[in-house]
């Protein structure tokens, strides 16, 4: 398999290091996980305000990004890449065949051990707060918060 580059001419951006990144396509770096291999799924959200939206998942994650570019931002889950990308970004590598709007189309849903100062600091970084943690039907206790862009974040008890 080959990884695609994340940084491409098209946004006329050049390439910059980032720890925890391999070089990819001509020098371009691509987050690896903590195990040194790439993750098989990653997710996504496309945002208004790239530096508002890192910031925002950095202090809610309480975690830096393992990459950290113009044109996206990315984050180590465990296991799966979180992905930020400028809304504009998007429509400039797909065209016009896309709309990017506002409103909620998916949910980033998290089990963690600290689901309590997982919310806690998703709500003090400037999200807001959706459902404190309860008992949910399906047998998790889960809180739910609005990033500023307006994604859901749903925080499960590990």
């Amino acid at each position: 398999l080959r990884a695609l580059p994340l940084v491409t001419p098209a946004f006329g951006m050049p390439p910059t290091h980032v720890p925890g990144s391999v070089p990819v396509d001509g020098g371009t770096e691509r987050a690896v996980g903590h195990d040194g291999g790439m993750h098989a799924a990653e997710f996504i959200l496309y945002v208004a305000d790239q530096a508002r939206a890192r910031d925002w998942w950095a202090a809610t994650l309480d975690n830096a990004p393992s990459l950290d570019v113009p044109g996206m931002t990315e984050f180590d889950l465990d296991g799966a890449t979180l992905g930020l990308m400028p809304a504009a970004g998007i429509t400039a590598l797909i065209g016009d065949g896309l709309r990017v709007g506002d409103g909620q189309r998916c949910e980033v849903y998290l089990r963690r051990s600290d689901a309590d100062r997982l919310l806690a600091r998703a709500v003090e970084a400037g999200g807001t707060l959706l459902a404190p943690m309860a008992e949910r039907s399906w047998g998790e206790e889960v809180g739910y918060v609005l990033d500023p862009d307006g994604h859901v974040l749903g925080i499960a008890r590990a």
